[in-house]
């Protein structure tokens, strides 16, 4: 049973403003090392170590070794439900008049990102909705794959069943968005999804964030497949 300790010990670990950037960042789903984050938390090598210290020793990160290279990266998928959710639950504040980059790659991440391992903002929104109205999903009462969609992702998509099995992580599940307010998919099946929508160049990262944009191919494969519409 989870005690009070173990509740505030936890929230301890993200009331930090680096931390929590810390965190935010590796929603993408990668390995980055401490000098990375340094960079992009703007702090010292020194204090992106000391955080990072505590986020792994908290059980939020685990660290990888590849020869010299030390990584570190979320320690599992249900690690980046919890900072989903808790940032879709968080009330949207009115930011200050920032630069044209600061814009862009805002309205980039609401358009389509990566929420560690599925798709999320509009495209993910979109996806999901259009895959429930082909009947492939059922959100009544919460999130289901249908007999249906099971055949569509090992049928039409060509995703191996064996890859579908449910286990530790559930199969699909919700994910409440914190850009869209709306639940968009995650579960095994989300993350295969966006595995295969990058890996068959329907989806493309921009930059190294997480944004995510439809390509052409992509547009027409998923306007074909799903009746998705334009995400704008």
């Amino acid at each position: 049973m989870t005690s009070a300790s173990d509740l505030a010990s936890l929230a301890a670990l993200l009331a930090d403003r680096t931390r929590a950037a810390i965190c935010l960042a590796l929603l993408d789903g990668r390995a980055w090392t401490a000098g990375e984050l340094a960079t992009h938390t703007r702090v010292a090598p020194s204090t992106a170590t000391e955080h990072l210290h505590r986020l792994v020793d908290g059980g939020l990160l685990v660290e990888r070794r590849q020869g010299r290279h030390r990584y570190v990266q979320l320690a599992d998928p249900s690690i980046a439900h919890l900072l989903e959710d808790l940032s879709a639950w968080l009330q949207p504040r009115q930011d200050p008049v920032r630069g044209l980059r600061a814009v862009t790659v805002d309205a980039a991440l609401r358009r389509g990102r990566t929420c560690y391992d599925h798709l999320a903002g509009r495209l993910g929104v979109a996806v999901t909705d259009a895959m429930t109205t082909a009947g492939l999903l059922d959100q009544t009462g919460g999130f289901a794959l249908t007999a249906a969609g099971l055949n569509w992702l090992t049928g039409t998509l060509g995703l191996k069943a064996a890859d579908l099995r449910p286990g530790r992580r559930p199969l699909v599940r919700g994910c409440l968005d914190w850009t869209e307010r709306r639940q968009h998919l995650a579960g095994t099946a989300g993350a295969k999804l966006c595995e295969t929508f990058l890996g068959n160049g329907w989806v493309a990262r921009i930059g190294s964030g997480r944004a995510v944009r439809l390509t052409p191919n992509g547009k027409a494969a998923l306007h074909d497949l799903l009746g998705l519409p334009d995400i704008e």
